[in-house]
């Protein structure tokens, strides 16, 4: 008499995952929400709200050629069905006012000297953090992450009082400096995300061929590191030029910046919109120029600094 044998006992293929029973995988949340945002109607709804942020760009720049009853008595849309409002008076009486173009130069010499500081000094000091070695040096990072947090507000009082003492309170100089020790902690710390990322064999090859710290800064570490130090050059270049608190307290009230003169003359004459509307958009226009010129350098620093 032989013993009963057992059968095998398959699983239910309804009770299966989809994985184990050999289908394709269920899409995950993230996923699905990923092809959701890629569909029309997304970018639809994003080309909508990029066009309403824009309104007011536009508006400026149709007021800036307009004239100031016109732009008292109607809105800057009736440009695009009455032409003959535009004119070029309004531009030629703002560039033949020499304290306004006097305040562009001001603008430049401030805004160039601390985007060239804070990149050159960010990136020696993100080159330290990344790849030497000296005593408490994730405690010195953790310092400079920490002054991040830090309000520009905070240290207006002391600094002028320090200014003031070195003789350098009102002048470009103080702006300057100012503009530089606040903007390097942001500087080393997307710079140092950025260097650590790349390869150590790399650079160990570069030091076996005989390269110093030197030329290993210079001839590896900023040729890989040009999209991050592009982004950094256009978030302190932009921070700087639109800058106005910061000029309002520091600068010299003789030459000030271009925001600084425009919040003087809507100080004068409120009512000058001929004048306040060329000056805004010139205002802004360098800043947006730079900005379409260099963006796919900003987005990729933006990203590879960002995560590590």
């Amino acid at each position: 008499m032989t013993a009963p044998t057992k059968t095998a006992q398959l699983p239910d293929p309804a009770r299966v995952p989809s994985s184990e029973a050999g289908g394709p995988p269920r899409p995950s949340v993230v996923s699905r929400l990923a092809s959701f945002a890629a569909g029309g109607t997304v970018r639809v709804v994003l080309v909508v709200l990029a066009v309403v942020w824009l309104l007011p760009t536009a508006g400026l720049f149709a007021s800036s050629f307009r004239d100031s009853r016109d732009i008292a008595s109607t809105g800057w849309w009736e440009v695009l069905t009455d032409l003959d409002q535009l004119t070029w008076s309004n531009y030629d009486a703002l560039l033949s006012n020499d304290n306004f173009t006097g305040s562009i130069w001001t603008s430049v010499v401030i805004t160039v000297p601390s985007t060239f500081l804070v990149v050159v000094l960010g990136a020696l000091a993100a080159y330290a953090f990344a790849w030497l070695d000296f005593p408490g040096r994730d405690w010195w990072f953790l310092v400079v992450v920490a002054l991040l947090v830090v309000p520009v507000q905070v240290a207006l009082i002391p600094v002028a009082r320090l200014f003031n003492t070195l003789g350098i309170f009102e002048t470009n100089l103080g702006v300057i400096f100012f503009h530089t020790a606040f903007g390097l902690p942001f500087a080393v710390f997307l710079l140092r995300n950025f260097f650590a990322e790349i390869p150590r064999e790399l650079l160990e090859a570069a030091r076996l061929d005989g390269a110093g710290e030197v030329r290993l800064f210079t001839r590896v570490v900023l040729p890989l590191g040009g999209p991050a130090i592009a982004a950094l050059a256009i978030f302190q270049f932009m921070w700087v030029w639109n800058d106005m608190l910061v000029a309002l307290i520091f600068a010299d009230s003789g030459s000030p910046p271009m925001t600084v003169a425009l919040q003087q003359e809507m100080r004068q004459f409120g009512s000058n919109f001929d004048v306040l509307a060329p000056g805004a958009f010139l205002t802004m226009l360098i800043p947006l120029a730079i900005f379409f010129a260099f963006q796919r350098q900003f987005v990729s620093g933006v990203m590879a600094g960002a995560v590590k």
